[in-house]
């Protein structure tokens, strides 16, 4: 047993190493919107994918229009996907240009957006921006994403809030998660001249990179794509003073579905490229391109901090139990793994300068934790298959 305990501890402390070195790569902070104040000089594209978003729609819109961007230099495209309400019409009373798709399956926003980039790509844009349907924006968004571009910037990740903590626990619980995984996954990977995580939301891209390597299918086409840029040498730069605000599922209900989806697109998508990936990162020796395949490969922290607890505790019953000579020392490693794990959270709220309500949501993350490592597992091994399911975005009706 105490050999087993070993070989476990020593495994695990390489994704603890590896979660705790990107935790210290983000303690040099983000940019503080330098550039900003200059002429704007990108026609951009915004882009949008909405499966009946009436309700929020026309507000979202709305927002776009009142950045601080001269207005002939961006246009807003929403593809109304199989739409069997108003979605189309809310729109464009707006002010949007409209694309309605209704051939072909609806399999989510990644087949959406594919459909409607080859109608919009040639339409003199330089650049490209994905919002949800529910999206709020900060207003100098543009200006911001304009500055980094004219630093030859290919692909920019804005910082994605949840603007509904007060929607219930598990909007409160995501906006408290994001607020630390924005600060290590992403920060922390930017600071290391590595590839930032492709959020989905609040993303801009070069118009060229997007007509070489299209947008990507799947349940999670954004894991997948950011996959496939780092396989053509193109990181994602992290943006932390480009803010867009989105909503978190309210119920469980949803929030299963949404977590179901991406655990199994991850999964699909990592069995697909990761291996290349690793192969690709140790030839152009490239520690970009390995921590892709790392990402794929280590365990989640949830899953981590569970698996690391269990064999923290049955390390204790061994050594209460059997007392054999290296107990000791084990447990003390199995001290070390577990609090790091534990403290890693707090230690990105500190680094933030979260509110206080922050860390109290935060010490419910165990409940979170057994019940995302469930998910995992069910979309590891089990055979269902996974649709995509819309998330409600708006106040309930």
């Amino acid at each position: 047993m105490t050999t087993l305990s070993l070989v476990v501890l020593l495994i695990s402390c390489l994704p603890v190493g590896y979660l705790l070195f990107l935790a210290l790569a983000s303690m040099r902070p983000g940019s503080r919107k330098t550039g900003t104040g200059r002429q704007p000089e990108t026609r951009f594209v915004i882009a949008i994918p909405a499966h009946d978003e009436a309700r929020v729609i026309g507000a979202t819109i709305q927002r776009l229009y009142a950045m601080d961007y001269p207005a002939h230099l961006f246009s807003i495209h929403i593809v109304a996907d199989h739409c069997s309400d108003n979605t189309a019409t809310v729109a464009r009373r707006a002010g949007a240009q409209v694309h309605e798709r209704n051939e072909g399956p609806r399999t989510g926003k990644g087949a959406a957006l594919s459909w409607l980039f080859q109608r919009v790509l040639d339409h003199g844009c330089n650049a490209v921006v994905i919002f949800d349907s529910d999206t709020q924006v900060d207003p100098d968004f543009l200006r911001v994403m304009d500055a980094r571009l004219a630093q030859q910037a290919q692909v920019i990740q804005g910082q994605h809030i949840i603007r509904n903590p007060e929607s219930g626990w598990f909007p409160a619980l995501t906006w408290a998660m994001f607020l630390v995984d924005n600060r290590f996954q992403n920060l922390g990977r930017f600071n290391l001249g590595w590839s930032a995580k492709h959020m989905g939301d609040s993303i801009c891209f070069r118009a060229e990179v997007l007509r070489k390597i299209g947008w990507g299918e799947g349940l999670t086409e954004d894991y997948q794509m950011r996959q496939y840029l780092l396989l053509e040498g193109i990181k994602i730069i992290y943006e932390p003073a480009a803010m867009g605000y989105g909503e978190a599922p309210r119920t469980w209900t949803q929030a299963r579905a949404q977590r179901a989806r991406w655990l199994r697109g991850t999964r699909d998508a990592s069995r697909q490229l990761a291996w290349r990936l690793l192969v690709e990162g140790i030839k152009r020796r490239d520690p970009a391109l390995m921590d892709g395949a790392l990402q794929a490969y280590l365990p989640s922290y949830s899953t981590l901090t569970l698996t690391s607890t269990i064999s923290f505790l049955t390390q204790v019953l061994v050594n209460e139990w059997g007392e054999p000579v290296f107990s000791e020392p084990l447990v003390g490693g199995w001290v070390v793994v577990v609090g790091i794990l534990f403290a890693y959270p707090l230690f990105g709220l500190v680094l933030e300068k979260a509110p206080l309500k922050a860390y109290l949501i935060i010490l419910s993350g165990p409940v979170f934790i057994l019940w995302r490592t469930w998910l995992a597992l069910a979309a590891r091994f089990g055979g269902r298959p996974v649709k995509w399911i819309r998330t409600d975005h708006g106040e309930p009706k």
